[in-house]
């Protein structure tokens, strides 16, 4: 199976924003080179408390403390060191501290939703945070988005850039999302999954869930395509 048949379409109709977002005409060749400039556009320095999204204000945030953790690896299983992962997400009441999300459910005040770390020697991440909650996204009647986080891995250049969608097992709203569903094999769908991870939760503070990603090969993540 090739790259293109593993990754979702750039058109797919359920999904109604392609519709709008997908070219319409043959797609441009860039000359080789013409997106290699530095990347981050940002310092790589990590603050402390960037991995830890529920203390980053005065108070505690409200809902379900989580931790997440996973590899970042090759094809082979190999590391990739030292690379920025960021997150992005709603709030436990599956609101995104943005003036576009107008859903009518509370803002947290001590919850703004984003964070960031530095992958260690062996390809490792980590984030606490507070488990996302369902929104409605207007795509269809009655259109849910499932509970997930937004992950973001920067490489050593700007289109490097990879991004993605992590998912909790068992959400009844999976097979609804358009989204998910947009990536044309379940295998693929299944790797945006996270698994329940008992080893790493913490008793009577925080349940875990472990999620790797995979950069190329057969057995590679799905990545969202740029549009």
């Amino acid at each position: 199976m090739s790259d293109d048949e593993r990754e979702p379409p750039y058109l797919y109709p359920d999904y109604v924003g392609t519709r709008l977002r997908a070219p319409a005409r043959p797609l441009v060749q860039l000359p080789e080179g013409f997106h290699d400039f530095p990347a981050p556009l940002f310092p790589r320095e990590i603050a402390e408390l960037d991995h830890d999204l529920t203390r980053r204000h005065a108070g505690e945030p409200i809902g379900e403390r989580i931790i997440v953790t996973g590899r970042v690896v090759d094809s082979h299983g190999r590391p990739l060191r030292q690379t920025i992962v960021e997150i992005w997400q709603a709030n436990a009441a599956g609101r995104y501290l943005d003036q576009d999300d107008q859903h009518p459910a509370p803002l947290d005040p001590n919850f703004s939703g984003a964070g960031r770390c530095l992958t260690d020697g062996e390809g490792r991440y980590r984030f606490i945070t507070i488990k996302p909650g369902a929104y409605p996204w207007k795509n269809h009647r009655n259109a849910w988005r499932p509970a997930h986080i937004h992950f973001s891995l920067l490489g050593g250049e700007f289109r490097s850039r990879l991004v993605t969608q992590m998912y909790f097992p068992g959400d009844p709203l999976m097979p609804r999302d358009p989204i998910l569903q947009s990536i044309p094999d379940q295998a693929g769908r299944e790797r945006l999954v996270s698994r329940f991870d008992p080893d790493t939760t913490i008793p009577e503070w925080a349940l875990a869930y472990r999620w790797d990603i995979v950069l190329r090969g057969r057995a590679a993540t799905p990545f969202e395509a740029e549009r």
